[in-house]
């Protein structure tokens, strides 16, 4: 592939009048700002419907968008609202997540009425409905939860926990609301198609991102009950997560229920087979997070506190990819392949020519003299990612004899600031793709910091812009970077 540059920029983290990024106006413009910069590829995280914790690798569903995205503008722009009618959302540069779903909820209800009152889109809400079969059944899921006080799928009455399969809970009664739901998927799903024609179109790809595993909590789970390792009353025997490492010294445990590979691979897999169909009609690119997990994934007994218990067990990963690109053969991955790995799982990777990762804060020792960031061609090579300590906030940390041993090892570039000429040194590796976060193009600190692994609830996913005044303000060299490194 020829050499490209690209922007980690979370749609949340992007400018909107209505308290988080959204797919209006303000990320049109964005898009337009860093096609004239020379980027050709715009990185985001899982648009699903977050779950606990508000992260978006916690989603309610993997088909489900969420309705925070969602632009109230262009609601305005359909005729399903009136601007004047909108009331003004006090600007925060901290997510509040209940208080946008609770303000942006009133708006999209006053849309679906508008919608069934006069027509207007009532075409397109019809067909989006007949041809996305899976919106029915989250529309379900997700009425069933709020008529259940939010409460996860398993503590549901019976009648209703084990809907799908015996069907003999009375959806009916419910329709209205499951109107409503399906309306709310198809306005999402409208935005989005169009904000992506409009990037590609502009000549930039999007790489989506997707999370190895689902929720407990989940229409996914309560759909498929099967593909999961549960007790019969519907909990996890097991739960995912990774042992003590880098980021945490008791390991990370996520909670997720753990696949039950020998159903899945009776089936021919095919619940990845769907999920990724799905996100390849969303993305140019699919980066799918903790790819070891389909080498060998760390399995926790369901009764451990912490992620220091478990075991590594293989995972039929081949089968699974040899299915993936029989059906999907044009389908582009991208595997998350950080951490400590055994060697089987960049074979995996290479086996089907995957792009690997590099991230500068783990590749560059500051005692070190490796300035190439250990990278290849067949790799993406970040300076940081939405787990990552923003570049600043990192050489904040350092030394000071380490300071001045990155400051010599980077003198050729003439930056006033070292970690600005790590940036510059970026752009002249020799990696295929290389992609910045969008904190570490306006040079923020930790105070930026999208998420800390290990940890749930705020500040994590809630740091997002105000404006793009300083941000569009930095493009200029950028391009210069991008330009000069034929990028």
């Amino acid at each position: 592939m020829a050499r490209e540059a690209g922007i980690l920029a979370p749609v949340s983290t992007l400018v909107s009048d209505h308290g988080i990024g959204d797919f209006g106006k303000y990320t049109y413009d964005f898009i337009d700002h860093i096609k004239e910069t020379g980027f050709k590829t715009w990185q985001i995280l899982p648009l699903n419907s977050a779950g606990y914790g508000n992260s978006p690798y916690q989603p309610y569903s993997s088909y489900a968008g969420d309705r925070v995205y969602i632009s109230l503008d262009t609601l305005v722009e359909w005729n399903l609202l009136k601007a004047e009618d909108i009331k003004p959302y006090e600007p925060s540069n901290l997510i509040d997540f209940e208080a946008v779903r609770a303000y942006k909820e009133i708006y999209l209800k006053r849309a679906f009425d508008c919608c069934m009152e006069t027509g207007i889109y009532r075409d397109g809400f019809h067909y989006f409905k007949e041809n996305h079969p899976w919106v029915f059944d989250w529309a379900v899921f997700i009425t069933f939860k709020k008529l259940n006080d939010g409460n996860c799928w398993n503590e549901w009455p019976e009648d209703q926990k084990n809907w799908i399969g015996t069907y003999r809970y009375n959806v009916e009664m419910h329709r209205p609301l499951l109107e409503y739901e399906m309306f709310v998927q198809y306005i999402f799903y409208e935005q989005w198609f169009r904000l992506k024609k409009y990037a590609n179109d502009q000549g930039i790809k999007i790489l989506g991102d997707i999370p190895i595993y689902v929720g407990i909590d989940s229409c996914d789970v309560w759909c498929h009950k099967d593909c999961f390792l549960l007790d019969p009353d519907g909990n996890p025997s097991f739960v995912a997560g990774v042992p003590p490492d880098y980021f945490s010294p008791t390991g990370q445990r996520w909670g997720n229920p753990i696949y039950n590979w020998d159903v899945l691979e009776k089936t021919n897999f095919q619940f990845w087979i769907n999920r990724l169909a799905w996100s390849q009609s969303l993305f140019d690119i699919v980066r799918i997070d903790h790819f070891r997990g389909f080498d060998t994934y760390w399995k926790i007994p369901s009764s451990c506190p912490t992620a220091e218990m478990g075991e590594w067990l293989e995972a039929p990963g081949y089968a699974l990819f040899d299915e993936v690109y029989k059906q999907l053969p044009n389908i582009e991955i991208v595997a998350e392949d950080l951490g400590d790995l055994r060697e089987e799982v960049l074979e995996l990777r290479d086996h089907y020519h995957l792009s690997g990762m590099k991230i500068v804060q783990f590749e560059l020792d500051p005692y070190g003299t490796n300035t190439d960031f250990h990278e290849k061609e067949n790799t993406i090579v970040y300076t940081g990612t939405h787990d990552n300590e923003t570049l600043v906030g990192w050489y904040g940390n350092l030394t000071s004899y380490q300071k001045r041993l990155l400051a010599k090892r980077f003198m050729k570039y003439k930056e006033r600031k070292c970690t600005d000429r790590i940036l510059h040194a970026v752009f002249d590796c020799l990696a295929d793709r290389v992609i910045i976060p969008i904190q570490d193009i306006l040079g923020l600190g930790n105070e930026a910091r999208l998420n800390t692994p290990g940890t749930v609830g705020s500040p994590n996913w809630q740091w997002h812009l105000l404006d793009f005044d300083a941000f569009y303000r930095q493009l200029p060299r950028f391009k210069t970077w991008i330009e000069e490194s034929k990028r």
